[in-house]
């Protein structure tokens, strides 16, 4: 994306935006763009935050209702049938 540009164009274009938006606005301007640029992205994939909110709130209510897995039911050891002796 930036291959015309070498490490001394980088300085001089981030000099000139720090001049432009001081120190304090610069990250505030970062953080708008990359929230921008997500919007963009999820508006293309045909993703809004509702859909999003409804996937994640669908995914937990199915996490939550899945059955423990079925115990294993112990076997009593057979009993012998030997007559029995009454006296």
């Amino acid at each position: 994306m930036f291959s015309g540009f070498g490490p001394m164009e980088m300085l001089l274009i981030f000099f000139v935006l720090l001049l432009l938006f001081g120190a304090k606005r610069l990250p505030e301007l970062a953080s708008g763009m990359g929230k921008g640029i997500r919007d963009f992205k999820r508006s293309l994939n045909g993703m809004d935050d509702q859909s999003i909110q409804s996937n994640a709130q669908q995914n937990y209510l199915q996490g939550s209702t899945v059955p423990p897995p079925p115990q294993q039911q112990t076997t009593a050891e057979p009993v012998s049938q030997e007559p029995t002796r009454l006296s």
